[in-house]
């Protein structure tokens, strides 16, 4: 359920999540122009983004993680060929990111991206597929653990 624009709070912090979609990332992302298929492969990602606007708007809590599917930026997607960036996340979704403070992210799907990157605005974005966790940390059980404190 939570990754469906869902909002959460859990011992005072706050949880959002939608799967999130493709489309590219920043001048590159693709525009609902052309095909019909092409403007509603489009509509979606945007769906998607509003989604998670809508969720992070519910929370209340001054902590808020953030949980994906694909991701919201390039970064953690690097490490793929890059001809399927525009498969594995959309900057769409870091709008909303920018938008409403976040104290982190959570993503899979690209598993053979970055561990971790940064939206424009500095928050931490966490690719928590699988094999990148084996990959990165071979030494460590396959999950990340955060510090969450209340300012």
């Amino acid at each position: 359920m939570i990754l469906d624009g869902d909002a959460h709070e859990v011992h005072g912090v706050g949880f959002a999540g939608v799967k999130g979609f493709a489309g590219g990332f920043g001048e590159r992302a693709l525009g609902p122009w052309g095909e019909d298929i092409i403007k509603r492969f489009v509509h979606e990602a945007v769906d998607e983004a509003l989604k998670l606007e809508s969720s992070l708007a519910r929370l209340r809590s001054h902590q808020r993680i953030v949980l994906l599917h694909y991701s919201p930026i390039q970064s953690t997607v690097v490490g793929e060929p890059a001809e399927i960036f525009p498969f594995l996340g959309s900057s769409r979704l870091e709008e909303p990111l920018n938008r409403y403070p976040v104290t982190a992210v959570f993503h899979g799907h690209a598993h053979h991206g970055a561990p971790e990157g940064r939206t424009k605005n500095g928050v931490p974005v966490y690719n928590v597929a699988m094999k990148v966790l084996q990959r990165c940390f071979p030494d460590q059980p396959p999950f990340r653990v955060i510090d969450v404190v209340d300012d």
